[in-house]
């Protein structure tokens, strides 16, 4: 009987260790909001990046083309969803 209750109060001690341990752990609301505006950021960046890159190559060619431009967004979107998935995989 004894030592039922003795391993009864470490499992309960046990325990609230880790439910202690979990709530210090917790993420606040800034590392959260600093969270999810860096993963804003590491999406859109590469989409501005490819439409200033792309804009400045297509005013370099002689007519109207938007080509660069587009091809270059396109990229810049892929590359973002990529980064993305990599920050939240983490």
């Amino acid at each position: 009987m004894q030592q039922n209750h003795h391993k009864l109060k470490q499992s309960v001690e046990l325990s609230v260790r880790r439910m202690k341990k979990a709530i210090d752990d917790r993420p606040t609301v800034y590392a959260q909001t600093v969270y999810l505006g860096t993963l804003g950021l590491v999406f859109v960046l590469p989409v501005i990046a490819g439409a200033y890159l792309g804009r400045w190559l297509d005013s370099r060619l002689p007519g109207y083309s938007v080509s660069w431009t587009i091809t270059l967004i396109v990229l810049g979107v892929f590359v973002g969803a990529v980064d993305a998935y990599l920050l939240l995989k983490e």
